[in-house]
């Protein structure tokens, strides 16, 4: 590969050269996974892992928990991820979900086709495409990438960018490069976040000693120049 031109298979090498496995998504159920999933989204980690806690700690980390929960009382359960109350909704709609199509049974779930499972997923109340595919790919192994800022910040910096800003088309690059699997596309995802957490910020990136400054149009230019995401 010609010094400077980024293959998506060589990033991903780099990136778990420099920091390892991540073992993510952390959590002790299918279930929790997915409330977890909600929760993170306009949130940082810590307060979800607060939220997630006050769940456990009452018995109310399960779909027939959250159905029968008052409204009002999952919201002051899960008040540390913020947006507490739309959050509860959505808890409530997505174990609903669960109830009525699935009979809670995640087997039968996990081995549903992906295509129709995701148009189903993207149906309920409050759940968007990067919250589904968190659970698509996290608690039910299929193999979808997931696109959050991070991602794009990484594409755009890389010089990867889609020609059209959408969550699909930046999908379509990491899809279309890499062969489907689930157990990548959860690595490769996770070591994003830490990589853009690390080295690639959102202002002031850490170019300099970067494992991917020698594949990256933004590290070789030699300063930071903000692309579409920055």
């Amino acid at each position: 590969m010609a010094k400077g031109t980024a293959s998506l298979g060589e990033v991903y090498e780099l990136m778990l050269g420099r920091y390892g496995p991540q073992h993510w998504w952390p959590a002790d159920s299918w279930f929790e996974m997915m409330v977890g999933a909600v929760l993170t989204q306009s949130a940082a980690w810590t307060n979800v892992e607060k939220a997630i806690g006050n769940l456990k700690s009452v018995g109310k980390l399960s779909p027939e928990a959250i159905r029968t929960t008052p409204q009002d009382e999952l919201a002051a359960l899960v008040y540390p991820s913020g947006y507490y109350n739309a959050k509860a909704r959505k808890l409530k709609a997505l174990a609903e979900y669960l109830g009525t199509t699935w009979e809670d049974d995640i087997d039968a779930m996990a081995g549903a086709d992906l295509a129709p499972l995701r148009v189903e997923l993207l149906a309920v109340h409050g759940v968007g495409e990067e919250t589904v595919d968190d659970i698509l790919l996290y608690a039910l192994d299929k193999p979808v990438f997931v696109i959050d800022a991070y991602t794009r910040r990484l594409v755009d910096r890389l010089g990867l960018a889609p020609g059209e800003d959408r969550y699909s088309a930046y999908q379509a690059l990491f899809i279309e490069r890499l062969e489907p699997d689930a157990e990548v596309y959860g690595e490769y995802h996770a070591l994003i976040v830490r990589h853009a957490k690390e080295a690639c910020r959102k202002t002031a990136p850490l170019c300099n000693g970067c494992v991917l400054r020698e594949v990256c149009a933004t590290g070789r230019g030699g300063e930071f120049a903000p692309g579409r995401t920055s």
